[in-house]
């Protein structure tokens, strides 16, 4: 199978100063269009950014690499800590996964994503997240019933428990 395209757009909302833990990752989703997420990513006045970016068709964009820090989790809390931009890559899948369930395509795009990390970093099930998890009552991304979907096909293809 061949991967999906990504482009990199560098984001400027990112901390230089600091190098990122990447012990885990925290997933997201935009609510936006992938190229209007683009843009926002990348105006110095939005004060965000992730890590990568998602499509429906599987196309990721990168803002920030992984040993740099995103501004994707606000306040946040998981595994006792705060300050989750500092530990965890944000990863977002474009649109509202309220509204429009996630794409074959996106899934398989991020699991592609976390296959040249997985084993690198030493990632397991314990250590990913969605916003909705670490921000509760400020956030709501993934759905649901996409956040367990999406576990269920991480879970199965690193065959973690």
């Amino acid at each position: 199978m061949p991967g999906f395209t990504e482009i990199v757009r560098p984001s400027p909302n990112v901390t230089l100063d600091r190098t990122h833990e990447r012990w885990g990752v925290l997933f997201h989703h935009s609510v936006l269009s992938f190229e209007d997420t683009i843009a926002l990513m990348t105006d110095p006045a939005s004060e965000v950014s992730y890590h990568c970016l998602i499509a429906a068709s599987g196309t990721r964009c990168t803002f920030v690499p992984d040993e740099r820090i995103a501004w994707h989790a606000g306040a946040s809390h998981f595994h006792g800590r705060a300050r989750c931009n500092d530990f965890l890559l944000g990863v977002a899948f474009a649109g509202d996964t309220y509204a429009t369930p996630l794409t074959h395509h996106q899934i398989a795009s991020a699991l592609e994503w976390l296959d040249a990390r997985w084993a690198r970093y030493g990632w397991s099930l314990d250590r990913l997240a969605d916003h909705r998890t670490v921000a509760p009552g400020r956030k709501d991304d993934l759905a649901p019933a996409e956040w367990d979907r999406l576990r269920r096909a991480i879970a199965a293809h690193f065959d973690a428990a």
